[in-house]
């Protein structure tokens, strides 16, 4: 038995878990091994031949703790989980956008200008702060792509558009990435020589 994690692992075959108070209480041969208050557990994990008492399942259900139970090489048998919260208008309507492709590509044309934004940032800053070890006309070059990006074209593009637009950005950003490590270069270098490449 081991405790990792906030997660309460009980692998010693025949043991018994049971409530005691706002505590789990774990048992082998009817001796308390391990007492645990309940806030400092997220989940418990039982293999083989190990049992719960039902009281400490609606308890663990209460304090959004769950209780596995798999067999003892390993294999996956049941869990058991109090109800989970959500808003179920908000899920119906998440639901609904993303079936619209208008507001499919308003979202994702957000999230990637916040992508591109960053990228930016990211170079301007290395121009700003390490002008004297930096190829700044290259920087600056990729700098300005990724602007024309953000300004021209991702307000009136699609979804392939869009998708086209994060692979190039990747790549512009990536082929001078090397510049942006300015303590070492090792290992960092997105080049073979005389070939690009981004992976």
């Amino acid at each position: 038995m081991k405790k990792y994690l906030n997660t309460l692992f009980v692998t010693t075959q025949g043991a018994y878990l049971s409530k005691e108070g706002q505590a789990v209480v774990v048992k082998i041969e009817k001796k308390v091994a391990m007492r645990l208050p309940i806030h400092t557990i997220a989940g418990i994990v039982c293999f083989g031949s190990v049992s719960c008492s039902p009281y400490l399942m609606g308890f663990c259900a209460e304090n959004d703790v769950s209780i596995s139970f798999f067999s003892i090489y390993g294999r996956f048998l049941a869990m058991v989980k109090g109800p989970t919260s959500g808003n179920v208008l908000l899920r119906r309507e998440q639901f609904r956008m993303a079936d619209n492709q208008e507001v499919c590509v308003a979202i994702a044309g957000s999230v990637l200008t916040g992508k591109l934004a960053n990228s930016r940032a990211v170079l301007e800053r290395a121009v700003r702060d390490h002008q004297e070890k930096v190829d700044e006309l290259r920087l600056k070059k990729v700098s300005n792509r990724l602007s024309s990006y953000i300004k021209k074209e991702l307000p009136y593009g699609n979804l392939n558009r869009l998708r086209g637009i994060e692979g190039d950005a990747a790549h512009q950003y990536f082929s001078v990435f090397c510049w942006v490590v300015t303590i070492s270069k090792r290992g960092v270098s997105f080049y073979r020589k005389n070939q690009t490449t981004t992976t």
